[in-house]
C-alpha cells in the first residue's frame, strides 16, 4: 500500500525565491529611501588636480613685470625743421653736454636772416643820415638865427635914432613910424623862427628816437634769428647715453619733432604696468620687492601714472637703497607688489577652479578619497599663489582645484 507524501512547504525553490524577492524589494527601499540621488559624473582621478586646505599665513601680494629704465630720460625735440644734412652721432653712443647730433638745413630761416641783416643795415644808414641832418639844420637855423638877431639890432638902432629925431622933429612921423614897423615886424619874425626851430629841432630828435627803437627791434629780431640759425644744429643738452635717434640724412624734420632722447646713467627705476583692478589700491610710497641675480631687492613707487590702457595702468618705482650691479636698460623681472599686511588664514592654492565658479563653491573629497561632492564656500582676498577661505571648508581637507570646464552641474564626482 503506497504511503501518501506530504509536500513541505519550506522547500529550497520556495526559499530560494523568497529570499530574491525580498533582495529585490530591498534594493527597491533602499533606491527609494537611502540612495544618493545627486548627478555624478565619472571622472579620471589621473587628470585631476586634488590641493589639501591648509593654515598658514597670508600675504596679500601681486606679481608684475617690471622693465629697466633709467632713473631720468632727456628727450631731444627739433627747436627749428629743417632736412637732415648729416647725422653726426649714432644712437648707443655715450655723449657729453654740448656734442653734435645732428646738423640740419632750412633755406627759409638762412634767406630771412639775410633780409632782416638787409634791413637793419638800411636803418642803421638812415639813422645816421637823420642824425647827419639834424646837425646840418641845427647849424642853417643857428645862421638864420643870427641873421635875423643882426637885422633885429639894427632895426632897433634906426627906430630909437629916428625916435630921437622925431621928438626933435628933425624927420617926419612918416619916416618914423616906417622904421618902428620894421623894427616891430623883424621882432615877429624873430619869435616865430624861434619857435619854428624849436619845432624842427623836437621833430628830429623824435625821428631819431623812433629810427633807434626800429633798429633796436630789428637787431633782437635779428639776434632770435641767429638762434634759430644755430638750433639747426641739434646738440645734446645733457651727459649720458643717446639710447635713440630717429633722424637719417635727407630726412625732413619739422620744429617740435621728437628726434631722440639721452638716458641718465647714474641710476635706474623699474616701470611696470598693472591690472587696472587695483588702481585704488596702488600709491606712492608702497613697497615692493625684485629679485636680480639670486639678490632681493627692496623698492617703492615714486610715481603712478592714472592714465588706463587696454585695462592696465603703469608705475614706476626706485631702488630704495642699492641699485643691482650690471643692471642695464630694458631687462625684464618679475616684482612682487605688497597690497596689505601678512594675517593667519586658511588657505586654498590658486586653480582653474575659479574661472567656472567664481570662488563659490568647490568639490570636496571625501574620507574614502573615492569621490567629490559639490560644496559651497566663500573665498577672501587672493595672491598669485592662495585664496583667502572665509567658510565652506577646514584645514586637511582635500580640494579639487584644477579647472571645472568639463564636469557640467554635476554634484559628485566619482572615481
Amino acid at each position: 500500500m503506497d504511503k501518501k507524501i506530504e509536500k513541505k512547504f519550506w522547500n529550497s525553490k520556495r526559499i530560494i525565491w523568497i529570499i530574491g524577492s525580498t533582495l529585490v524589494v530591498s534594493l527597491l527601499v533602499y533606491q527609494l529611501i537611502f540612495a544618493d540621488k545627486r548627478s555624478s559624473l565619472n571622472v579620471d582621478k589621473e587628470k585631476i588636480t586634488v590641493s589639501e586646505v591648509t593654515q598658514g599665513i597670508f600675504d596679500e601680494f601681486i606679481v608684475v613685470s617690471g622693465v629697466v629704465q633709467p632713473i631720468k630720460t632727456y628727450r631731444i625735440d627739433a627747436i627749428e625743421g629743417g632736412y637732415v644734412k648729416e647725422k653726426v652721432i649714432e644712437g648707443g653712443t655715450t655723449v657729453k653736454a654740448g656734442d653734435v647730433i645732428l646738423k640740419l638745413d632750412n633755406n627759409r630761416l638762412q634767406m630771412e636772416f639775410v633780409q632782416q641783416e638787409t634791413e637793419i643795415n638800411r636803418l642803421i644808414n638812415d639813422l645816421q643820415n637823420t642824425r647827419l641832418k639834424l646837425k646840418t639844420d641845427k647849424f642853417g637855423l643857428q645862421r638864420t638865427m643870427n641873421d635875423v638877431d643882426y637885422q633885429l639890432s639894427q632895426a632897433k638902432d634906426y627906430n630909437d635914432r629916428n625916435e630921437k629925431l622925431f621928438k626933435d622933429k628933425v624927420i617926419s612921423e612918416q619916416e618914423y613910424l616906417k622904421t618902428k614897423r620894421d623894427y616891430e615886424k623883424l621882432k615877429n619874425q624873430q619869435g616865430i623862427e624861434v619857435q619854428s626851430q624849436n619845432y624842427q629841432n623836437d621833430n628830429s630828435k623824435l625821428q631819431v628816437v623812433q629810427l633807434e627803437s626800429t633798429l633796436q627791434h630789428s637787431q633782437k629780431n635779428l639776434q632770435l634769428m641767429k638762434e634759430n640759425l644755430n638750433n639747426l644744429v641739434v646738440k645734446a643738452p645733457v651727459g649720458g647715453l643717446l639710447s635713440s635717434i630717429e633722424a637719417e640724412v635727407g630726412s625732413s624734420i619739422v620744429a617740435g619733432q621728437n628726434i631722440g632722447q639721452i638716458d641718465d646713467l647714474n641710476g635706474f627705476k623699474m616701470r611696470a604696468g598693472v591690472d587696472e583692478h587695483y588702481i585704488s589700491r596702488i600709491f606712492v610710497g608702497l613697497k615692493a620687492t625684485m629679485e636680480f641675480s639670486n639678490q632681493n631687492y627692496e623698492l617703492v613707487i615714486s610715481k603712478v601714472y592714472p592714465e588706463v590702457k587696454a585695462g592696465r595702468f603703469e608705475v614706476d618705482m626706485t631702488f630704495a637703497a642699492k641699485t643691482p650691479d650690471g643692471i642695464r636698460r630694458g631687462q625684464s623681472a618679475s616684482i612682487r607688489m605688497e597690497l596689505g599686511k601678512s594675517a593667519k588664514a586658511i588657505l586654498i592654492p590658486v586653480g582653474g577652479f575659479f574661472s567656472e565658479t567664481g570662488g563659490n563653491w568647490v568639490y570636496v573629497m571625501d574620507a574614502s578619497g573615492k569621490k567629490a561632492v559639490k560644496r559651497n564656500i566663500t573665498l577672501g582676498r587672493r595672491n598669485p599663489e592662495y585664496f583667502e577661505v572665509l567658510d565652506g571648508v577646514k584645514p586637511g581637507e582635500k580640494v579639487i582645484t584644477s579647472s571645472y570646464e568639463n564636469y557640467g552641474k554635476n554634484e559628485v564626482l566619482q572615481f
